[in-house]
């Protein structure tokens, strides 16, 4: 029997927040970051999406997760956010790898985590992506052995094709994936993999919905997106994330959010109904990328 969807089992806001940001160069104080992530609870906020890396390098590993933690802490809402964390990338001197995979890292990756939120299971626990390394099917294997062992509830994939997710579905049930998908890449509703996740009950979701770190300004910059501005009185987060609402109600994209204005602006995107044709134009605007990286 087909899972009830995550989005149903925890009552899921429609949009989660990416915490990365509190964690890389330039991110904002601690007690900035735990006043934005109390805005997002406030207005209904109730999926934070974190990862064991989420910070400067690898000798920054756990920041994001003990950032998130403390923030629940403090403000009283343990019980009240899923947070979903991710295992299996590395940061040699601060860029990103997938070469995490083994089932030694994975295995040690999650009960870090674990200590770092403090907690005994995690409620959804992502790979962070394929090792083209080591076989897909040791790392998921890894990720059912914990489950066995209470330390995961749901587990999850990010940075997959469709091929990679069917594999993995072979092997266990997958209640997420998790890659990018904004106006800029669409590859993943193009290749059927948003629609594969619908028939098989997994949430799909986007992270850089918004266009991503480097990308978000060329976005609202575009042709496409000057005139919908204007026309819609609403800025170009709105628009994207009110776009990808179209396409499915098991998709929860989970920008980041480093203002509290961010949040507030993200939020007010559910009251914004695009056209059908505007819709359609922002379809066959051209991708600058594929969603698996």
């Amino acid at each position: 029997m087909t899972p009830q969807p995550l989005k149903d089992r925890y009552s899921l806001f429609p949009i989660g927040m990416g915490a990365m940001p509190f964690s890389l160069v330039g991110r904002p104080s601690e007690q900035e970051s735990i006043n934005i992530l109390e805005t997002f609870m406030t207005l209904g906020g109730n999926f934070i999406d974190t990862a064991d890396v989420y910070g400067l390098d690898e000798s920054d590993k756990g920041h994001n997760e003990k950032l998130i933690y403390k923030a629940l802490k403090q403000l009283g809402k343990r019980d009240d956010i899923l947070v979903a964390t991710k295992g299996g990338a590395t940061r040699p001197n601060g860029g990103w790898e997938l070469r995490g995979g083994h089932p030694k890292n994975l295995r040690h990756g999650c009960e870090q985590s674990l200590i770092h939120l403090n907690t005994t299971e995690h409620t959804l626990y992502y790979l962070h992506g394929p090792d083209p390394d080591i076989p897909l099917e040791d790392s998921i294997g890894e990720l059912v052995n914990l489950k066995k062992e209470g330390k995961i509830k749901n587990i999850g994939i990010a940075n997959v094709t469709l091929d990679e997710l069917k594999l993995a579905i072979s092997l266990t049930s997958i209640a997420a994936v998790q890659n990018r998908c904004n106006p800029f890449c669409k590859g993943d509703l193009q290749n059927g993999l948003i629609e594969f996740c619908k028939s098989k009950n997994i949430i799909y979701v986007p992270y850089c919905p918004l266009g991503g770190w480097l990308e978000h300004t060329k976005l609202a910059n575009s042709d496409l997106y000057q005139p919908l501005i204007t026309k819609y009185q609403a800025s170009s987060y709105m628009i994207a994330l009110a776009w990808l609402r179209t396409k499915g109600e098991h998709i929860i994209p989970i920008p980041g959010m480093d203002k509290k204005d961010h949040v507030r602006m993200n939020f007010e995107s559910l009251n914004l109904k695009l056209s059908s044709e505007d819709i359609d134009k922002i379809d066959a605007f051209p991708n600058l990328y594929s969603p698996k990286h």
